[in-house]
């Protein structure tokens, strides 16, 4: 007796679907991971922990319907899409086709087990960079007094870059900045030897420059993985000159902006950061200026009194000397009280000019933020269920929830089916896996 080739694969169709009839949970490592048309096709691995060498490998699949309900709960959680080198634990039933042979069907993946992995990982380059011995040390760079030659990693297209120029050049205070950008993939696999690269031009030429800004403007969460990199990190805390960082978000600190000399919140805040630290040392000068003038005056007031008392003991002798000195000292006066004049008047003009700054920029923040409530509010409305239902789509629901996949209903079970006027109840007679 000989099988053909397709009654042959059958049979094993048949076995394993007779044998393996549940879903299993199942640790693995990414090895590919790519979507198609809504579906996402894997390949699974096991290494050998002594060796890093395959134990195991095995194809994945995970439709479309599937997929839609699974991602969207990864990424929040894990704030990443699936990737090679990811460790997933999912949840998974066996399929073979007579045609295109075995593979694992993806019914759910649990993103707390995925978080875990990412963060032990995080924890792991943060330990080896602390035994290195140097997680602090571009913290340990001082901010030059005068950081006016900035190099900048970013991306060309990025909306944060064209602000951050734009608030160093329209500062309020007059101060110049230089500004030269160094263009990265801000954003994808391609980050951690994009910005590398960028990091080793600049620090060919370090001399030109007093510290290196890291903007990224904006994106998704999940696009923050490839500042988690070890490579990267190292770069960063061993660069010569001090590093900012700005490409999260306020609830995001990667590896990167934990070894960066400063880290911001956005471009901004970066731009916002180099102007302060000028403004901090135009004050200084301010301050010491002051010091200068007021301890002239005390000197002046103390030989005042001396050549007063010089004056009273030897009034024939020195009665020339004296009228010469008086003299010379109320010249001076006058100097120092309209040197001082013109300094109150120089101050009072700036701040004029800078509280009629300031109203424009809060009118248009205002007008920014008014703007941005009405595109939140169009959005809102675009989301309204009874919208979609009003277009011909309706909601299927069993026992008060949503019913989105097939395996939750069984025979039997009833149904309520709500439209864009009115409800149905139906009763299932039977069920198909999709």
């Amino acid at each position: 007796m000989h099988y053909t080739l397709f009654e042959l694969n059958n049979l094993v169709r048949q076995t394993i679907e007779q044998t393996l009839s549940e879903e299993y949970w199942v640790e693995a490592e990414l090895s590919e991971a790519r979507q198609v048309n809504g579906h996402c096709y894997m390949e699974l691995v096991e290494k050998d922990d002594l060796h890093n060498t395959p134990v195991a490998k095995a194809s994945a699949k995970c439709w479309r319907g599937t997929w839609s309900r699974i991602l969207p709960k990864f990424m929040t959680v894990t704030g990443a899409q699936p990737r090679a080198g990811m460790k997933v634990l999912m949840k998974v039933y066996p399929q073979f086709h007579e045609a295109y042979g075995f593979s694992w069907i993806v019914t759910d993946i649990d993103p707390t087990y995925t978080l875990g992995d990412m963060a032990r990982r995080r924890q792991e380059i943060v330990r080896r960079l602390k035994e290195e011995g140097v997680f602090d040390l571009n913290k340990q760079l001082p901010l030059p007094l005068f950081a006016q030659r900035i190099a900048v990693v970013s991306s060309q297209t990025a909306a944060g870059l064209g602000d951050f120029c734009h608030q160093l050049t329209h500062n309020g205070y007059g101060f110049a900045f230089t500004i030269e950008l160094f263009t990265a993939t801000m954003q994808g696999e391609g980050v951690e030897q994009s910005v590398v690269a960028a990091l080793n031009d600049i620090y060919g030429r370090a001399d030109q420059f007093d510290c290196v800004v890291i903007i990224r403007g904006g994106g998704a969460t999940s696009d923050l993985s490839g500042f988690d990199s070890l490579m990267l990190a190292e770069n960063i805390a061993n660069f010569p000159l001090p590093v900012i960082t700005g490409i999260g978000h306020d609830r995001d600190e990667t590896v990167a902006d934990m070894v960066a000399h400063t880290r911001v919140k956005t471009p901004t805040a970066a731009a916002a950061l180099l102007i302060d630290n000028l403004k901090a040392v135009a004050d200084r000068i301010d301050t010491a200026a002051r010091r200068i003038h007021d301890n002239t005056r005390l000197l002046m007031q103390r030989e005042t009194q001396r050549l007063d008392r010089i004056t009273h003991l030897i009034p024939t002798y020195l009665s020339l000397v004296t009228t010469r000195q008086t003299s010379r000292l109320d010249t001076l006066s006058s100097r120092l009280a309209a040197a001082a004049t013109t300094a109150v008047e120089r101050q009072s003009v700036r701040l004029q000019m800078a509280e009629g700054r300031i109203r424009p920029a809060v009118d248009r923040r205002m007008t920014a933020e008014r703007h941005r409530m009405e595109m939140m509010s169009q959005r809102l409305a675009a989301l309204d269920p009874q919208l979609l239902l009003s277009r011909g789509y309706s909601i299927t629901t069993h026992n008060g929830k949503a019913v989105t996949d097939s395996c939750q209903l069984s025979p039997g079970d009833v149904v309520e089916t709500r439209l864009a006027k009115g409800r149905v109840e139906a009763k299932t007679v039977a069920v198909y896996k999709g």
